[in-house]
C-alpha cells in the first residue's frame, strides 16, 4: 500500500466544468447594439405590463347587470334675464313707449335694444339724465350677424355715467342701406368712433359731420370685420394700384412661408413683404447651407 500524493480539492468527477454565469456583463457592443438591446428590454417590460393587467382583468369581471357610474352633467353658467322690472328701463319705456324693443341683463350688465330711428333721441335722455347722467360714451362698435338678411349689423354703443358709477348697452339693428342716426351731436368722442364702425363694417352714420375711413386708404374695396370678407390676403384694384406687382410664384412661396406662422407675414404691411420679394432677400435664412 502506497500513500497517494496530496491533491488539492477539485469537483466531483461527474461534475461540468464552471461555465460564465448568465449576470455576467455582455461582451463590448456598439451603441447601435446597446439601443436595440434597450429598446427590446423596454418592449419585454410592457408586453408582460399588458398580460398582467389583462389577466387580473379577466380574473374579476363586472358583474352582468351592473349600472354604469351616472355622468356628472356640466353646470350651466349664468343667462341673461329681463330686464323689464329695472328702474332705468322703466324710464326709457316711459318716455319712449314702443321704441325699447327689449332688454335684458346679464351677470350685472344692463343691455337694452331701441328702435333704430330713435337712438339719436335716446342717447339725448340718457345722457342729461338728472339722477344717471350718462356722459361718457366709451365705445360704438359693431356685430356682423349674416343670417339676418333684412337687418345684418347690430351697432352697440357703450356708455358710462360718472356721477353714478353706472352702465348700459344699447343696442340697433339696421342694414347698410339704411344706416343710424349719428349720435355725435350728443357726444363729440363718437365722431372717430361711428368713422371706425363705418370704415370695418361699412355701416353709415346720417348727419356725421365726416364720414370717411378711418383706418384704411379712401379708395380700400370692401370691409374686412364683416364675416364674409376673407380672411387671407386678396389681390384687388387699390393693390393692383398701389403696391408692386405679385407674380404666382411670389404669392406661393408667401403662402408657404405663413404656412410656418412667420410673425412678419400674418401682419398686413403686404407692401414690406413684397418689396423682400423684389429685392431677392429671403425672409428667413434656410436652416441647410
Amino acid at each position: 500500500m502506497t500513500d497517494e500524493p496530496n491533491k488539492p480539492d477539485s469537483p466531483d468527477a461527474g461534475e461540468p466544468p464552471a461555465t460564465p454565469t448568465q449576470n455576467a456583463p455582455p461582451a463590448a457592443e456598439t451603441p447601435d447594439e446597446r439601443k436595440a438591446r434597450l429598446i427590446a428590454e423596454a418592449k419585454t417590460r410592457v408586453a408582460a405590463t399588458k398580460a398582467a393587467a389583462t389577466a387580473k382583468g379577466a380574473a374579476t369581471p363586472t358583474p352582468a347587470g351592473t349600472p354604469k357610474a351616472p355622468v356628472k352633467k356640466k353646470e350651466e353658467g349664468p343667462k341673461p334675464t329681463d330686464a323689464a322690472a329695472h328702474p332705468l328701463v322703466k324710464k326709457l319705456r316711459a318716455k319712449f313707449n314702443e321704441d325699447i324693443i327689449e332688454a335684458s341683463e346679464f351677470l350685472g350688465q344692463l343691455s337694452v335694444r331701441i328702435a333704430t330711428a330713435s337712438i339719436g333721441a335716446v342717447c339725448d335722455f340718457l345722457k342729461h339724465g338728472a339722477e344717471t347722467p350718462f356722459d361718457l360714451l366709451c365705445d360704438v362698435t359693431c356685430v356682423h350677424w349674416p343670417e339676418r338678411a333684412d337687418t345684418p349689423f347690430e351697432v352697440v354703443y357703450n356708455l358710462y355715467s360718472i356721477k353714478a358709477n353706472a352702465r348700459v348697452r344699447l343696442k340697433v339693428w339696421t342694414s347698410e342701406a339704411e344706416g343710424v342716426e349719428s349720435v355725435t351731436g350728443v357726444w363729440p368722442t363718437a365722431n372717430w368712433l361711428e368713422r371706425e364702425v363705418y370704415d370695418l363694417f361699412g355701416v353709415r352714420f346720417k348727419n356725421h359731420p365726416d364720414l370717411r375711413r378711418l383706418l384704411l386708404p379712401p379708395d380700400w374695396q370692401g370691409h374686412p370685420l364683416r364675416k364674409e370678407y376673407p380672411l387671407k390676403p386678396v389681390e384687388n384694384e387699390w393693390t393692383r394700384k398701389h403696391l408692386p406687382p405679385f407674380d404666382a410664384v411670389q404669392q406661393e412661396q408667401l403662402e408657404q412661408r405663413r404656412a410656418y406662422g412667420l410673425e412678419i407675414l400674418s401682419h398686413p404691411d403686404e407692401r414690406r413683404i413684397r418689396e423682400i420679394f423684389i429685392a431677392g432677400r429671403e425672409v428667413m435664412p434656410l436652416d441647410r447651407k
